[in-house]
């Protein structure tokens, strides 16, 4: 919601308080103000100028040669390139030596050969955007409705000296979509009064109701139905205070008619609408449901084709609007109007709801009444509005509005204990200081009892139902900073963390560290997006009302999503990104789902171009599968768990580059690089990924970390290249070498790896750097070789391998 600063000050006294004072006190209490925009703030020497002449550029076929009075003993010459630019007219200059908006500086110049002392301004070269420009001046200059003295500063007329507060409202605080509203909320916050509007309205001898009859057929959802009839009027463009108004809330001005409508609607939050009675058809306004496949043109110009779930307004054969979201071009005010039949209603908010979003139409009018419109505004803002046009449009207005009035506009009374509020709040507020807060809100309270208050609740705050609501409208106006800071004192909240939620900060920690960074996702997705990364018959859960087709069922991994982000990164030339995500993964049993499902944390990653770059250096090291090992024999090591690394084939993952991840036989997780065609399905380059399950490992019992000295003694060291058949790894040959190995092993690891010349076909060499110790005393040749010789011996047996020559 766009707040006019100047206009908010017609309501309430806001002299002493900058915009932006005003913003703080509004946030502090709890309507939050996302943004202030100073309009104008960067716009110097705007003044007013009249048109004197206005002929051809000489030299220019499309620039026209003006002569403008600017206030001065003189005209100055301005060389304009507006095709609507006309002698007579009154419009904003700007001066030399003045600034527009982005830093534009005015300067004398010279135009094919003519000089140019200023610039006839457009609205959007003056800020504005040009979607609220009025469509008379969206191309061109702007031309002054009204005339004006030449030489004025033209900032004010055009409201640029206008200060907008944006405001970031949660869905509860409809009440704050109007100027009435925000002005209620910011009198309460500073302790002051609310001037409200005073429609002044001269009826005429004639009744509406031998014009227009109302026949509402859906009283539950159209209990109120109010018709204005207001005949002779004269429709034209609005006076400038009017436009800028709307221009300054993010509404395009269109005629005198609708603008006040939309007016109002501001003013008040109760959506109006004007028919053009002439064209409107029937003397009887009939609120039905609509027939089924019914159809109707509305205002945007789209044929909507209708259910018997939408609410219509019709003039008894055909709809002329769709209640409460929006009316139909058939009666729409243009210029010829002259006689106007205004609807001021009470719609219901499921019926509009339903409406707006079974028909893709989400509007200002609909916004509104979906979150509940005040029932006692709705014929005000009528009134407010028909004295407007009454004032602004001329003609006469039709005694007493022909009505349907059914609507319940009794406030909602509830009882509120004192020591509720303080319980909850934990303060020690009297009966006298809360009676104090609600008179702020204009909460009529009356003490009941010693501890009890009976709060009359405006029917303006559709927000408030309960008790603990107005606990929560005394916290906000008392002050959150006013509050006392106090630990938990409960059995249940211990404070601190648990070990698993320690246990998974030391996970994203470590992973940060490796040059990860975290991503978070829609625990929803669809099998097609899983498909090629997952078994072919696993289960899944579908949801059962799905925002949309791309949120229809709960994930069984983490990766397609982690996929998404780097092809996002890579369409937008980020070709260096390391992903992780921790998050929980859903899996079923079931194919007709009865019972929860089994949720289960998973940890993932995804990883694609330059691990590391020393660019003074010249060295480059591209991810690979032994970077993605490392990172998670690292997480092992952190985390105090052994992991095994085995090579296995997975869908969607390279055949010849992957691996399972055991623990104590378990199968825990899955690496590898992603297969050729699945990263083609995301436009990847040569991507690797990894997905553990996290719940198991946070699960386990970690080892007690026992620290040993500094060996006193040396150790000795000894590389051997065994040859082994190429399918024994690695790993089965280390733990040969540790179990063979002894107390006097202290390390063993591999430090090459070959085929190919000199070795064997279907055979590769395996080197390791076996390391001897005894931490008790100084070993000889014979105590490293005999254990030696068992090592070679144990590795000959169990695995073939013998030294390499």
């Amino acid at each position: 919601m766009l707040i006019s600063y100047q206009w908010l000050k017609e309501y309430i006294q806001l002299d002493d308080l900058t915009p932006e004072e005003a913003a703080e006190k509004l946030t502090l209490h709890g309507v939050e103000v996302d943004a202030v925009h100073h309009k104008g703030e960067d716009i110097t020497n705007l003044v007013t100028g009249r048109v004197v002449s206005c002929a051809q550029h000489p030299d220019a076929d499309k620039l026209s040669l003006c002569q403008v009075d600017v206030g001065e003993a003189d005209p100055v010459q301005i060389v304009c390139g507006a095709p609507n630019v006309a002698e007579g007219q009154d419009v904003a200059v700007a001066r030399v030596g003045g600034r527009l908006p982005g830093g534009m500086k005015i300067k004398r110049a010279k135009l094919r050969g003519q000089v140019s002392e200023g610039m006839i301004c457009s609205l959007q070269e003056l800020g504005w955007e040009g979607k609220v420009v009025p469509k008379k001046y969206s191309e061109g200059i702007f031309v002054f409705p009204e005339p004006v003295v030449p030489g004025m500063d033209a900032k004010p007329l055009l409201g640029l000296d206008d200060t907008i507060l944006e405001l970031d409202l949660t869905p509860n605080r409809s009440d704050c979509l109007s100027m009435l509203g925000t002005a209620y909320e910011m009198a309460a916050v500073l302790d002051r009064e609310v001037k409200l509007p005073d429609p002044q309205i001269v009826p005429s001898a004639e009744e509406t109701a031998a014009y227009i009859r109302v026949d509402v057929q859906s009283p539950a959802a159209n209990p109120y139905y109010g018709a204005l009839m207001l005949r002779d009027l004269q429709v034209g463009e609005s006076p400038l205070w009017l436009q800028t108004s709307l221009m300054a809330a993010g509404v395009r001005p269109l005629n005198n008619i609708v603008d006040i409508t939309n007016y109002v609607l501001l003013e008040y939050g109760q959506p109006l609408h004007a028919f053009d009675y002439d064209q409107f058809g029937s003397e009887k306004v009939v609120v039905r449901q609509a027939q089924e496949g019914e159809t109707m043109t509305t205002l945007d110009g789209e044929e909507r084709t209708l259910n018997a779930h939408h609410l219509v307004i019709t003039n008894g054969t055909k709809p002329t609007a769709i209640a409460g979201v929006m009316g139909g071009s058939d009666a729409e005010v243009e210029d010829a109007t002259t006689n106007v039949l205004l609807e001021a209603a009470y719609f219901d908010p499921g019926v509009v709801r339903y409406a707006q979003r079974d028909l893709g139409i989400r509007s200002d009018s609909s916004i509104r009444f979906e979150k509940g419109v005040d029932p006692n505004r709705t014929a005000e803002a009528g009134r407010r509005a028909a004295s407007l046009m009454k004032q602004l449009a001329g003609g006469e207005i039709l005694a007493e509005p022909s009505e349907h009035d059914t609507l319940h506009r009794q406030p909602l009374e509830l009882d509120v204990s004192l020591a509720r509020i303080n319980r909850a709040l934990g303060t020690s507020l009297t009966i006298e200081e809360v009676s104090a807060i609600l008179k702020r809100l204009q909460f009529p309270a009356e003490q009941t009892d010693e501890d009890l208050l009976a709060v009359t609740v405006p029917t303006r705050r559709q927000d408030i139902a309960i008790e603990p609501d107005i606990v929560e409208e005394v916290a906000r106006l008392y002050g959150y900073d006013n509050i006392p800071v106090t630990l938990p004192n409960t059995p249940a909240t211990q404070g601190g963390l648990s070990l698993e939620q320690k246990k998974k900060r030391q996970v994203r920690r470590f992973l940060e560290s490796c040059g990860l960074h975290e991503a978070v996702s829609y625990s929803l997705t669809t099998e097609e997006k899983e498909a090629p990364l997952v078994p072919e018959n696993r289960l899944r859960v579908p949801v059962a009302l799905p925002m949309s087709e791309d949120r229809s069922s709960l994930r069984t991994t983490l990766v397609p999503h982690l996929l998404d982000a780097l092809s996002h990164n890579k369409n937008r030339s980020r070709q260096h990104v390391s992903l992780f995500e921790i998050g929980s993964v859903f899996f079923t049993e079931e194919e007709e789902i009865t019972r929860q499902p089994d949720e289960r944390t998973y940890a993932a990653g995804a990883m694609m171009g330059l691990w590391e770059e020393h660019a003074w250096q010249g060295e480059k090291k591209p991810v690979d599968f032994f970077v993605l090992k490392g990172v998670l024999e690292g997480l092992a090591a952190e985390l105090q768990i052994d992991a095994v690394f085995e090579a296995a084939e997975r869908p969607g993952l390279h055949p010849g580059r992957t691996a399972v991840i055991k623990n104590g036989g378990r199968i825990i997780g899955t690496a590898g690089q992603l297969h050729p065609d699945t990263a083609a399905a995301w436009s990847l380059p040569e991507t690797y990924v990894f997905e553990l399950d996290l719940q198991y490992l946070l699960e386990q019992q970690a080892e007690v970390m026992k620290y040993v000295p500094i060996p006193r003694y040396p150790a000795v060291d000894r590389d051997i290249a065994l040859v082994v058949d190429t399918h024994v790894s690695a790993a089965d040959m280390k733990q040969v070498i540790e179990e063979a190995g002894g107390d006097l092993l202290d390390s063993a690891s591999v430090f090459d790896v070959y085929e190919g010349e000199h070795v064997e076909a279907g055979k590769k060499s395996v080197a390791f750097t076996l390391k001897y110790l005894d931490r008790g005393r100084t070993l000889t040749e014979e105590d490293v070789t005999a254990v030696h010789e068992n090592i070679l011996a144990a590795l000959n047996k169990q695995t073939g391998a013998v030294l390499r020559g």
